[in-house]
């Protein structure tokens, strides 16, 4: 039924949400800045144009309009996809991961708004299970003592068109482990948490800060939580998804580390390792992938956070809360079909 005016209308549109969402990302950017120097720039420039140019190929080849090349979608998929793969992923495969994000995450099921995973979730999983030498490779930060000269463009671009063996340096000399999976390398070798987190020389001011090794955007916790409590504050989340899915992962963590705390890191430690930030605030909370009423939204993010901490210690991949996401995701429909909210009146 239509009604008469007056209307109202909050002035949010998708063109607007997707530029919010980038400011969010903001600070992960800059930090990878400075982490990584000029790599960050040529990943980050090079996965957006990528993003940009394939949906462009993609609506001109299927005929359709090309105006939801402007609602920013694209370029935040592209900021996206820069920031979850590893520093040292070279052109190519950012390259590939583009096309996937936008032909098989996004354009194959109808485009925005009917994608069932976040594009730029799904190419990492495709490019992590495909490519997993190059997907696993990380270099050491420019904060750090070692590893090459990313400040100097001639080296980053070497680096990021030719690959890592371009340099000049060992393989050993410019990357490290990240301390997922440094420490699942080490209850392995049967050494214990505390002995593996002496060894890597963890410390959580590193791991606040993103001086570890990791993603391009992904390592600095803190960097992450500023971009989220900001989209918290823009109302562009709600709190339910990344209450849920921090509480469940710090609370599996904290029960398990005080039974066994040899062989069981600690709440801390796995809430500011790996990709947790990021996905608990940017990816888990995608609007289209994610559960509408605010209690599947709370089962949605406990699941996650359960998934997480189970691959994180029982699976063959040290980080599991992207992949935690993208299993999640597949329940959504139930979620929404099951727990929708009552309506007034009945």
């Amino acid at each position: 039924m239509i009604t008469s005016s007056p209307h109202s209308h909050s002035g949010a549109s998708s063109s607007n949400m997707m530029l919010l969402v980038i400011w969010a990302l903001l600070p992960a950017t800059l930090v990878a800045g400075w982490l990584y120097g000029w790599l960050a720039l040529l990943q980050i420039t090079t996965a957006m144009a990528a993003c940009l140019a394939t949906e462009w190929a993609l609506l001109r080849m299927m005929k359709r309009p090309i105006a939801p090349l402007f609602d920013g979608s694209a370029a935040l998929t592209g900021l996206f996809l820069a920031l979850v793969l590893p520093a040292a992923a070279p052109c190519w495969m950012v390259l590939v991961g583009a096309i996937c994000a936008m032909s098989l995450g996004k354009q194959l099921y109808g485009g925005l708004g009917y994608n069932p995973f976040n594009p730029a979730l799904s190419a990492r999983v495709i490019l992590l299970i495909s490519f997993p030498l190059q997907m696993t490779t990380w270099l050491i930060p420019q904060p750090l003592s070692g590893g090459a000269d990313l400040y100097h463009f001639t080296t980053a671009a070497a680096l990021f068109f030719s690959g890592v063996g371009s340099i000049g340096l060992p393989f050993d000399a410019i990357t490290m482990a990240t301390p997922l999976g440094g420490v699942k390398t080490a209850l392995h070798t049967g050494l214990t948490v505390p002995q593996a987190l002496a060894q890597l020389h963890y410390s959580s001011l590193d791991s606040l800060l993103g001086r570890e090794g990791g993603s391009l955007g992904e390592s600095s916790a803190l960097a992450l939580l500023v971009g989220g409590l900001f989209m918290l504050y823009r109302r562009l989340i709600t709190w339910q998804i990344p209450l849920a899915y921090l509480a469940t992962v710090a609370l599996l963590a904290a029960v398990s580390h005080q039974i066994d705390p040899l062989h069981y890191a600690s709440a801390s430690f796995h809430l500011l390792a790996g990709g947790l930030m990021l996905c608990a605030f940017f990816m888990a909370t995608d609007p289209v992938t994610s559960p509408v009423a605010p209690r599947g939204q709370l089962l949605f993010g406990i699941g996650c956070g359960v998934l997480t901490w189970v691959i994180r210690n029982y699976g063959g991949y040290p980080e599991g809360a992207m992949f935690a996401v993208v299993l999640m995701n597949c329940v959504v429909p139930l979620l929404d079909r099951h727990l929708k909210p009552r309506v007034y009146g009945q």
